[in-house]
């Protein structure tokens, strides 16, 4: 199963950071999420079922999240779902695990500070792009985090079928 899912919820577990044999970074943590709903016998908020997920994000994402999240913060994380099945030898069940697309701090719940990673980022200013473009055709080149392709102009047209790339752009 691989489906997109948007949870919320809080982060149960602190962040965890490692690094795989190939130098792709991972950080990942438990979310609790519990749905809520109004009862019209007791006339207020009831908390449902909590359901669990592993959320794990990859690359320049994980060291975003490694970095700003932390246990008992509220998130929304949309990503990839993922239903495994385990069996430790006297136990058997499943678990949901999602490889997030993006996650951030629910606002709703609290304020959060955004800090732009420069090393990850284009040039601000379009006139600056404009002269290094025409200084050295390749120096304006951004490389968006996890790609190897440089990108020097952005395609506004939406991506089709038939594209051999679709770039998603961090901001």
């Amino acid at each position: 199963m691989s489906d997109t899912i948007t949870i919320t919820g809080n982060i149960a577990t602190p962040p965890e950071r490692r690094v795989t044999p190939a130098g792709v970074v991972i950080t990942s943590f438990r979310v609790a999420s519990s749905q809520r709903r109004y009862d019209r016998n007791s006339g207020g908020w009831i908390d449902g079922e909590t359901n669990w997920y592993t959320v794990s994000t990859f690359r320049a994402l994980a060291e975003h999240a490694y970095e700003s999240f932390h246990k008992g913060e509220r998130v929304i994380a949309t990503g990839k779902l993922r239903l495994r099945e385990w069996d430790n030898g006297t136990k058997k069940g499943f678990t949901a695990e999602i490889d997030a697309d993006a996650v951030g701090h629910d606002l709703l719940w609290g304020t959060s500070r955004f800090r732009k990673d420069e090393a990850n980022q284009p040039p601000a200013d379009p006139a600056e792009t404009d002269a290094l473009q025409s200084a050295d055709p390749g120096a304006a080149a951004w490389t968006p985090p996890g790609s190897s392709s440089p990108v020097t102009e952005w395609d506004t047209a939406e991506a089709g079928a038939d594209d051999p790339v679709a770039v998603d752009a961090p901001f």
